[in-house]
């Protein structure tokens, strides 16, 4: 249980490839986490969908979620989040009703528009299908809503996501701007907004138009709005600036196009960069919280007081798993999990 006046806390995971290391080195890793969120009290873990990034090993949400599942109790197991546009809806809904039969009231299924990778790879993902684009993202959200038992939108003829449901997995719209935030609203789902992504973003104007747009559905009567934020707790402040140092790198090699697998904190603090380099390092999230427990939940509580959030979920990509693992473990501690 949570303390008084504190929300539930969850986890973001991106199953990350660090230098000297393989993919099933990140996945395993993804799972050990998993097991030590589920150990700590954590609501929810997340895997995300990223496609052609040699930091990144998520890059099939229902084979990660089905694994974290096996290898987990009681925490419930999604998507943060299957990029639609890449998929047909039948496909998503029948992977999820899958998951859902497996385990059941524990699976969530986070639906993102954005594709997750460059053009190209977008292109590799989807073919030629005149069927996968943006422009049909509502309609394709609305037909995968029909086919895990949305009472309000009919399945489509003749299909069905699996023949004999008992439960559904429960479905999250995702967003880091105003659009994914209204049409949460008009659909009466729960919202996560991205915040992790960058700390100048409109959260809260998002967030209230989600509030005052919302419409009740029959599973959700009220809006629940959950936030993302980037942490990483230490014993010290020092510390977990210098543990934060690889996320840092990472974000500057993403917006630069020089990806690479995550560097270690050793080679981060070494690591020579342009003043250009340096004036961008300073604009971009990497870590947004990064120092004691103490500190990092102080920083969580302004959070959730500024934009009334319900939930919170916690990013945060780390060199070494057992970095992160003891990072929540220490902010557990303190949130009062």
């Amino acid at each position: 249980m949570t303390a008084p006046n504190r929300v539930p806390l969850s986890v973001l995971d991106l199953a990350t490839v660090r230098e000297g290391h393989g993919s099933a080195d990140a996945l395993r890793g993804t799972i050990e986490i998993a097991k030590t969120a589920d150990e700590l009290g954590y609501a929810r873990f997340w895997v995300a969908e990223h496609h052609n990034m040699p930091a990144v090993a998520s890059t099939s949400p229902p084979v990660l979620i089905g694994a974290v599942a096996a290898n987990t109790r009681q925490i419930r197991v999604g998507s943060g989040g299957v990029m639609l546009p890449n998929h047909m809806p039948f496909v998503v809904a029948e992977q999820f009703a899958l998951l859902e039969a497996l385990y059941p009231d524990r699976i969530d299924l986070g639906i993102g528009r954005a594709p997750g990778t460059d053009q190209a790879t977008a292109a590799a993902l989807r073919g030629v299908s005149p069927y996968l684009t943006v422009e049909q993202f509502p309609e394709h959200l609305q037909t995968l809503l029909g086919l895990l038992g949305d009472e309000r939108v009919p399945e489509p003829p003749r299909l069905k996501a699996t023949p004999a449901a008992e439960t559904f997995p429960e479905v999250w719209m995702l967003g880091s701007s105003t659009y994914g935030a209204q049409v949460a609203a008009a659909l009466g789902l729960p919202f996560c907004y991205a915040y992790h992504f960058a700390m100048s973003s409109d959260v809260d104007g998002a967030l209230r138009l989600y509030r005052d747009g919302f419409q009740p559905s029959p599973r959700y009567p009220r809006p629940h709005a959950m936030v993302s934020a980037s942490v990483i707790a230490a014993e010290t402040t020092e510390e977990a600036q210098y543990l934060a140092g690889p996320s840092r790198i990472m974000a500057l090699s993403l917006r630069t196009g020089r990806l690479g697998p995550m560097v270690s904190p050793e080679t981060a603090a070494r690591a020579e960069l342009s003043d250009l380099d340096r004036a961008m390092l300073e604009s971009l999230p990497g870590t947004q919280y990064a120092g004691t427990a103490e500190e990092v939940v102080a920083g969580l509580d302004a959070l959730v007081q500024r934009t009334g959030a319900d939930e919170l979920i916690l990013a945060g990509s780390a060199y070494d798993p057992a970095t992160r693992q003891e990072s929540l473990a220490r902010i557990a501690k303190v949130w009062g999990l």
